[in-house]
């Protein structure tokens, strides 16, 4: 993110690879964002403007500023899964969910949690209003050949986009 050239090489290799860039979304964490504030902001307002997305990674963990929510063109915040795993056992982690949630709503971005092995958790999530999540629960890292057919079912069948039942 610190160097100009950023913004104009992503659009390069997405133009190069056929991909449009409203396909991509850029995950950050906030400590690369509080390395270069200045530099970060102009890279990703640059990435924003050519239509990809810009997600703030392990939100709630950095460096943060709250400032930047307002400065940057931010699309997603994702909820660090060290919130997420203890949120069901500890009150402060999901007050700390709860209101990350609802300053992502109160923004107007959607809010993805992060690390999510357990039905408990995804139930609890989505009591709490949170519509999208990531972890073990939903699916393990894979070969590209069963990740492309697991998309096609998940295209075909309405009933595979649900959480796995407790």
């Amino acid at each position: 993110l610190a160097r100009a050239s950023f913004p104009g090489m992503v659009c390069e290799m997405l133009r190069a690879a056929g991909i449009a860039p409203g396909s991509l979304k850029l995950e950050i964490t906030e400590s690369t964002l509080m390395r270069d504030p200045a530099s970060a902001t102009d890279a990703l307002t640059l990435c924003r403007a050519s239509g990809m997305g810009i997600a703030i990674d392990d939100f709630g963990t950095g460096y943060s500023s709250l400032s930047y929510l307002s400065t940057l063109p931010i699309t997603t915040l994702k909820v660090d899964r060290a919130f997420v795993r203890a949120m069901l056992s500890e009150p402060r982690d999901h007050k700390i969910v709860q209101t990350i949630l609802r300053l992502a709503d109160e923004i107007g971005i959607p809010a993805v949690a992060e690390g999510i092995e357990e039905p408990a958790e995804a139930r609890a999530l989505a009591a709490m209003g949170c519509a999208y999540g990531q972890g073990y629960l939903f699916g393990r890292p894979a070969p590209l050949a069963e990740t492309l057919d697991r998309i096609r079912s998940w295209h075909a069948d309405p009933a595979a986009r649900r959480a796995p039942a407790a």
